[in-house]
């Protein structure tokens, strides 16, 4: 252990070991099994798996059930700026990142009442669902779900030269034409599912959009979930600095007003 690990607080001091321990393991290696390593470090396994998951958000480790703890090799984040609507497909292709489509369900549901309210559509309408996972440097990265009207994408519409993106693919026929697209943007905790999907324990933190895809006429055409592994992704915003109204002013033009 090293001095600066022993002169922080015990949970920082664990995470302080981990980091080096993950640092001195080759890409590819395997860590000792969770319930060897905890005893080593002299902490519990719910204490050794809570801070593991940090460097696994970090996409330095991998977790696989049953499996084993993995150390990933330093890869590329895909990095891109949240004012325009693209996907990861065309920011992979910009980095010079090869990514790929996993598991793909096509499925015909009828609209709940959730799906009903953000399509804009009676509930029971026929939409298709459409759920894969996104892979890169040889694991999966992200869970994209996207939600659709039978107007707007069917089943054979996704049967030859789908490769993962519903807005390229959009995009690419043109119709219906696309003007924005309105998204929340929040922390999720993996549910049982999308952990299975992810190669993730359930918990584990992900970065979660939200989004409802507007055509021209003003229309909802899609309403999709994106789960991404923060290790992996980095977003960014660019803001515009707003104007400030001097305070003083409003105080004195309020006391004359009064007079």
């Amino acid at each position: 252990m090293s001095n600066t690990a022993a002169t922080i607080a015990p949970y920082h001091r664990l995470q302080v070991v981990l980091a080096e321990l993950i640092a001195s393991t080759p890409a590819g290696g395997r860590l000792p099994a969770e319930p060897e390593l905890a005893r080593q470090l002299g902490v519990s396994r719910a204490t050794l798996r809570e801070a593991m998951r940090s460097f696994e958000g970090q996409g330095l480790i991998r977790r696989r059930q049953g499996v084993g703890t993995f150390v990933v090799g330093k890869s590329a984040v895909l990095d891109t700026g949240l004012e325009v609507l693209e996907s990861i497909e065309s920011i992979a292709h910009r980095i010079g990142l090869e990514v790929s489509m996993g598991d793909l369900r096509i499925q015909e549901i009828q609209a709940d009442a959730d799906q009903a309210e953000a399509l804009n559509v009676p509930e029971g309408t026929p939409l298709i669902h459409v759920g894969r996972v996104i892979q890169a440097h040889g694991r999966p990265v992200a869970y994209l779900v996207d939600i659709l009207p039978e107007d707007v994408l069917t089943p054979e519409d996704l049967q030859q030269g789908f490769t993962g993106s519903v807005l390229d693919l959009i995009l690419m026929r043109g119709s219906p034409r696309l003007a924005r697209s309105v998204t929340e943007v929040r922390a999720y905790s993996a549910s049982g599912e999308v952990g299975r999907l992810l190669e993730i324990q359930r918990g584990d933190v992900l970065l979660m959009f939200s989004a409802r895809l507007y055509s021209v006429d003003d229309q909802v055409v899609d309403y999709s979930s994106s789960f991404f592994l923060p290790g992996y992704f980095r977003f960014q915003i660019v803001r515009r600095v707003g104007e400030v109204r001097p305070l003083g002013n409003d105080i004195r033009n309020h006391s004359e007003s009064e007079e």
